[in-house]
């Protein structure tokens, strides 16, 4: 303000600060008020020199340098209820674990089935609609078990299946719900796929020493 005649004055701010607190006016910091012009020739003078391929318009390391993320190798995928894993589980005479593997949630459980027998010695299988596939009841064909399995609803010819022998199916049930009573495994605290295993391992350990 311009006391005598309390007029406002348009003055550079270079000068308010020299006169009104006696320090000298800051200098340019390059042309259109950026940097980088003059740091780069400050840079060409010392003979320091930045790499083409480190140069980048955009914000975080260049894309071929990023750590991939994502949960598509966790066995971990979206499903009705929301990010959700799989168990498919194989249990003997007992209700004892022998066997399980992890799907993404998305996933359809006869993926998993195949995996699931492989290199096990069985007379019968016993699983409900969901394992009703025609390429499963051929492998188990050709190995001479049984599959104990109802048809799907769609199914053209439904197939015949042991009612008696598949009330046994309970004892798969049974494990799940003795496997729920955890609850870091019921609700899946671990991050990995190969801690989450482990954990459902050690469980089932303690479960068969019951």
């Amino acid at each position: 303000m311009d006391c005598p005649s309390w007029r406002s004055l348009a003055r550079p701010a270079g000068d308010v600060r020299e006169v009104e607190l006696g320090l000298p006016a800051l200098s340019s910091i390059g042309a259109e008020g950026r940097l980088r012009t003059a740091f780069q020739s400050a840079l060409g003078r010392s003979g320091f020199r930045i790499r083409s391929h480190r140069w980048h318009n955009r914000q975080g390391p260049p894309a071929r340098n990023r750590r991939k993320r994502g949960t598509q190798n966790q066995a971990i995928g979206k499903s009705r209820g929301g990010l959700t894993t799989k168990i498919l589980a194989l249990v003997d005479a007992l209700g004892n674990l022998v066997r399980f593997v992890l799907l993404p949630g998305q996933r359809h459980d006869s993926v998993g089935a195949q995996p699931l027998i492989a290199g096990v010695d069985l007379a019968a299988l016993i699983a409900d609609k969901a394992f009703d596939s025609n390429a499963l009841r051929a492998a188990l064909h050709e190995r001479g078990a049984l599959a104990v399995i109802p048809s799907k609803a769609d199914r053209k010819t439904s197939i015949p299946h042991d009612v008696e022998m598949y009330k046994w199916r309970h004892l798969i049930e049974n494990f799940f719900q003795r496997l729920k009573e955890f609850r870091r495994t019921a609700t899946r605290y671990d991050k990995t796929d190969t801690s989450f295993a482990a954990m459902i391992h050690l469980r089932a350990a303690l479960l068969a020493l019951k």
